[in-house]
C-alpha cells in the first residue's frame, strides 16, 4: 500500500460565525488502518505462521518503527513520512515470505475440503459461487444432496435438513428465536468486560460476589478503587452492566449476523464473495467495521477483488471477525453441517485466511449440526472440528480445549491452561477465543448460563466469545435461554443496520428459517 495522504484537518470550531481556532488542528487518527501500525501486528503474524521475518524486524527497529499497540486500534503519535513509506515497503515484502505451515493449514476450497472425513455424500468439489481463489463470481452449481460429514450426522435415520425445516417449521422457528436470543445475551454479557485482562475480569466478578460468574457484571457493591483500576469498557458500560440494560445495544457481533442475513434474503444461499463485498458497500458504514474488516473494506475502496480484500496489507486475516459472521450459515444449514461450513467460506475469504477462515467453518458446521434439533453439544463440537484442517493450529487448539475441559471440574483451572498454552496471540486472535468457546461449551455440557458464563469469564474477545457461546447452546440446551437473561432485553435489538433498527429476535428467527428453507 502506498503511503496514506496527508490527513485533512478537522476544524476544532466549525460555527462559521465563531473565532477560528488557534493552534493546529487534531488529525484524524483512524485506527487498524495506519501502515506504521499493521507492520507490528504483521511481524507478530509471521511469528506464529512460522515465517522468518528476522531481517525484516531489524530493519524496522533500526528505522525507529514501533511495536504493534497491545490493545488500542492506533499508536499514539503518527509517524512521519519516511517511517509510513518503509512500513509499507516491508508489508510487502513480509507478504512474499513462504511458511512452513502451509501444507499443513491449506487456502483453497478443494485443498480444505480434501482434509475431511470421507463424508457419506460427497459436497462439491468447489464452493457453490466461488471457484478457486480467482473467481468469486462463478455461477453455482445445483447441489443434488444434503452435503454431510461422517460423524457429524443428526442421525442415520433423520429427514434430509430441507424437509425437516419444512415439515417442523414452528420448531425451527423456536430454536432460531433462542439462537438469535442467546447470541446477544453472551455478547451483552461480555461487552463491558471487553479488553480487560483476565485478572481484572476475575477481581471485578468476585467484588461484586459474582464469581463464578453466574450473573451480568455490576458495579454495585464493587470498591470504587478497584473500578478506577480495572474501568468498564469505556463504549459498553452504560448500556451492559446489570443496573442499566434496557434491551440490546448495537454491537459488531449482532451487526454481522444481520448482514448476512440480508445477503441471503438478496442473493440466497449461491451468493458469491462478491456479492458480499457489494453489501457492506452499501449497508455497513466504514465506522463500524473494526481489523480484518476494516481493511477489506479499505481494499474494496482501492479496488480490490476477492480473494485480495483478505490478504493486501491484512495482519488481521487470523483474527475473530469471521467467525462472529458464522452464525447465519449454521442456522440456515440445520443439520447439514458441509453446506454451512460452505457458504461460512465464502462469506469469511472476503476478510480472511488461514485459521481465521477455519474458525468460521468451525462455527457454521458446529452450529448447523446443533440448528438441527437432535445433536447434543458435544457432537456439534464435533462436526465443527470435522471441517477444520486437522494438523491446523485451530484444530489443535480446539482438541486441546476439549480435552482439558474434561479433566477439570474447576473452569478457572481450565481457563488457565489455555492462556498459558495460546496467550501469546493476541487478544482478538482465532485460535486462542475458538478454543475458549469450545472449552466452555464442552464444560457447561450444553447448559446455557454455565455456556456463557463461562466463555466470558475466560477472558479474551469476550463479548464475541459469550455470543458464539450462547448461540450453540441456545440450540442445545433443552430449555433454551432462561427468562432472567432474555428478559433485560425486550426482544429490541439497536443497529445501524439499515431496515433491522428495533427488530426483535422472534421476527429475525421468522426471517432466518424463511432463508433456511428456500433451496
Amino acid at each position: 500500500m502506498s503511503p496514506a495522504p496527508p490527513t485533512r484537518p478537522v476544524p476544532v470550531n466549525p460555527d462559521p460565525v465563531g473565532p477560528a481556532p488557534v493552534g493546529p488542528a487534531p488529525a484524524v487518527r483512524l485506527t487498524w488502518v495506519q501502515p506504521e501500525d499493521l507492520v507490528g501486528h504483521e511481524l507478530r503474524q509471521a511469528a506464529e505462521d512460522g515465517r522468518d521475518a528476522r531481517p525484516l524486524l531489524r530493519a524496522w527497529l533500526a528505522a525507529g518503527g514501533p511495536p504493534a499497540p497491545d490493545r488500542a486500534g492506533a499508536s499514539a503519535v503518527p509517524a512521519p513520512p519516511e517511517l509510513r513509506a518503509l512500513a509499507s515497503r516491508l508489508l510487502d515484502e513480509l507478504a512474499a515470505l513462504p511458511s512452513p505451515l502451509s501444507p499443513h493449514e491449506p487456502a483453497l476450497w478443494p485443498e480444505i475440503r480434501a482434509t475431511w472425513p470421507a463424508p457419506a455424500t460427497q459436497p462439491p468439489d468447489t464452493v457453490p459461487g466461488h471457484e478457486g481463489p480467482h473467481r468469486p463470481d462463478h455461477p453455482a452449481p445445483q447441489r443434488t444432496g444434503p452435503a454431510r460429514v461422517t460423524g457429524a450426522d443428526a442421525g442415520p435415520d433423520g429427514p434430509a435438513p430441507a424437509r425437516a425445516a419444512r415439515r417442523r417449521p414452528a420448531a425451527l422457528r423456536d430454536r432460531l428465536e433462542a439462537a438469535w436470543t442467546g447470541r446477544a445475551v453472551g455478547c451483552l454479557l461480555g461487552k463491558p468486560v471487553e479488553k480487560l485482562p483476565l485478572h481484572a475480569i476475575r477481581a471485578l466478578g468476585r467484588a461484586a460476589g459474582n464469581w463464578p460468574l453466574a450473573d451480568w457484571f455490576t458495579e454495585r457493591g464493587v470498591p470504587a478503587e478497584l473500578l478506577a483500576a480495572h474501568p468498564w469498557n469505556r463504549r459498553s458500560a452504560a448500556t451492559s452492566l446489570a443496573e442499566n440494560i434496557d434491551g440490546m445495544p448495537e454491537d459488531d457481533d449482532l451487526n454481522h449476523p444481520l448482514l448476512g442475513l440480508r445477503l441471503l434474503q438478496r442473493h440466497g444461499k449461491r451468493f458469491t464473495t462478491a456479492d458480499l463485498g457489494r453489501l457492506w458497500l452499501d449497508e455497513l458504514p466504514a465506522g463500524r467495521t473494526f481489523t480484518a474488516e476494516r481493511l477489506a473494506y479499505r481494499n474494496l475502496l482501492q479496488g480490490l477483488e476477492p480473494p485480495a480484500t483478505a490478504t493486501h496489507h491484512n495482519p488481521f486475516r487470523e483474527w475473530i471477525g469471521a467467525l462472529i459472521r458464522a452464525d447465519v450459515h449454521g442456522w440456515t444449514n440445520p443439520g447439514d453441517p458441509a453446506a454451512a461450513a460452505a457458504q461460512a467460506y465464502r462469506d469469511a475469504t472476503l476478510t480472511h485466511t488461514g485459521n481465521g477462515l477455519y474458525a468460521a467453518l468451525f462455527a457454521a458446521a458446529a452450529l448447523a449440526e446443533a440448528a438441527g434439533g437432535r445433536a447434543d453439544v458435544h457432537t456439534a463440537l464435533r462436526a465443527g472440528l470435522a471441517v477444520v484442517p486437522p494438523r491446523s493450529r485451530l484444530a489443535e487448539a480446539v482438541r486441546h480445549a476439549v480435552d482439558t475441559a474434561g479433566r477439570h471440574a474447576d473452569f478457572d483451572r481450565v481457563v488457565d491452561d489455555l492462556h498459558e498454552r495460546y496467550g501469546h496471540y493476541h487478544w482478538v486472535h482465532a485460535v486462542p477465543n475458538t478454543a475458549l468457546v469450545a472449552a466452555a461449551l464442552t464444560h457447561a455440557d450444553g447448559d446455557f448460563t454455565r455456556s456463557v458464563c463461562r466463555a466470558v469469564s475466560g477472558g479474551w474477545d469476550t463479548d464475541s466469545n459469550g455470543a458464539t457461546a450462547g448461540s450453540l447452546a441456545a440450540l442445545v440446551d433443552p430449555d433454551g435461554v432462561p427468562h432472567r437473561w432474555s428478559a433485560p432485553l425486550k426482544n429490541r435489538l439497536a443497529t445501524t443496520v439499515p431496515g433491522f433498527d428495533g427488530i426483535g429476535f422472534d421476527t429475525l428467527a421468522r426471517l432466518t428459517a424463511q432463508e433456511a428453507a428456500r433451496p
